[in-house]
């Protein structure tokens, strides 16, 4: 996979914010060496977010976005000023341009403030610097010239040390396995998965496996049995969690087993809370609303997992009538009170600063908060097994259950 083929989910969030005029598309423009942003001496020229996937050395694939002004006036300033907070919830560094040659304002100090809150990472990009006769050293400032192309590599460079963390290193699964162990991917043909691919998590644990010098066997639900059967014994079986109940029948007790929805939820951080959430589903009553949310935004079919299959699955289960609300890619409900439960999908296409903000969320209403893989696990009854690969997690279950019941 090449660096501009990188998925959103994978991709550095840089965020550009400031007030009005103060040169924040300019600089975009320069750092980009690009004309993403439109730039204009009137005040307020960026009216909605601007993002871009790129390639941004040194940092490789990241996603730049450029925000509206948020000292932005009147109502329809309000709205852009909101859709600046919401770009907060998905940014994993922040430049703060400010006008080098004033104070800073009451909507910088906000800003300032509201990235310390979030543990936004952030560094002040100081522009206009063209005008001052002596630039000073200032720590966590930056001075740059977007009309004169100065600071900018400083700039770019501060950024990268900001977004350097752990995540970069982190497996889907390749720290599950050893080398020379065979693992099985179970894959179903998704109708919703674009026609010649694989959706991401498949990919990913693909090129996990081969990269922890393992080897990867790969076959669909419907041939999984005669596959066991023809095969060693693999360390692990992976697969879809529309499969989970077929799978896990043709699967022997002693091969361990999960779903890529699992690794996925481990993987961007929110694991531990879908296994404690997923327990809200024997509390649902009639006429409880359940959020099931979905990170991509792909034409729902016949047959699609989020409107459909965990629907009924939930109705089958529970025995309820409930009230199912659909959400998708960036438009999640900011109101979650009124939620008995949130489903989320493994959220491979957002990044782990958007699913950790809507798990905070979450937990803030005092709503459960899960995931498609691990709700699917507990209602076919294999939730123990399916994260059996995280002794903790298991612990966790049976001491929360005290063994009475079979998950």
């Amino acid at each position: 996979m090449g660096l501009n083929d990188a998925p959103s989910g994978e991709r550095i969030h840089i965020g550009f914010f400031g007030r009005r005029n103060a040169g924040k598309s300019s600089v975009v423009n320069a750092v980009t060496n690009q004309d993403l942003a439109v730039v204009s001496d009137t005040k307020g020229t960026t009216t909605d977010p601007v993002t871009k996937a790129m390639e941004l050395l040194p940092l490789g694939p990241v996603v730049i976005i450029d925000t509206p002004g948020f000292d932005d006036e009147g109502e329809l300033g309000e709205l852009r000023v909101k859709k600046t907070k919401q770009i907060l919830n998905r940014t994993d560094c922040a430049v703060l341009v400010t006008d080098c040659t004033l104070p800073l304002g009451d909507c910088e100090k906000q800003l300032i403030s509201i990235f310390k809150e979030k543990n936004i990472p952030f560094i002040i990009a100081k522009n206009k610097a063209d005008l001052l006769t002596d630039i000073p050293k200032e720590e966590g400032a930056v001075y740059v010239s977007a009309k004169e192309k100065t600071g900018i590599e400083e700039l770019k460079n501060a950024v990268a040390k900001l977004t350097e963390t752990d995540t970069m290193t982190m497996k889907l699964v390749g720290d599950l396995i050893k080398p020379d162990d065979m693992v099985v991917l179970v894959t179903p043909i998704d109708s919703a998965a674009p026609k010649g691919r694989l959706i991401l998590p498949q990919q990913q644990a693909i090129r996990d496996v081969l990269e922890a010098n393992a080897c990867a066997v790969v076959v669909r639900e419907t041939e999984l049995s005669g596959v066991l059967g023809r095969i060693e014994k693999p360390a692990l079986v992976i697969t879809d969690s529309q499969a989970f109940a077929r799978v896990s029948k043709d699967t022997p007790e002693d091969i361990p087993l999960t779903s890529f929805s699992i690794l996925m939820a481990r993987y961007k951080g929110f694991l531990d809370a879908a296994v404690k959430g997923v327990k809200a589903i024997d509390d649902l009553k009639d006429g409880d609303k359940v959020l099931i949310s979905e990170g991509c935004t792909h034409h729902r079919q016949c047959g699609d997992i989020g409107s459909v299959k965990l629907p009924n699955w939930l109705k089958e289960y529970t025995g309820k009538n409930l009230e199912i609300v659909l959400s998708s890619g960036h438009g999640f409900p900011e109101e979650l009170s009124d939620f008995a439960l949130c489903i989320h999908c493994g959220g491979c296409m957002l990044g782990s600063k958007e699913l950790t903000y809507r798990m905070k969320c979450a937990c803030d209403a005092d709503v459960p908060f899960t995931n498609y893989g691990i709700a699917i696990a507990y209602m076919k009854g294999i939730l123990k097994r399916s994260i059996g690969v995280f002794p903790h997690l298991v612990k966790e279950l049976e001491d929360h259950n005290g063994g009475q019941r079979t998950y």
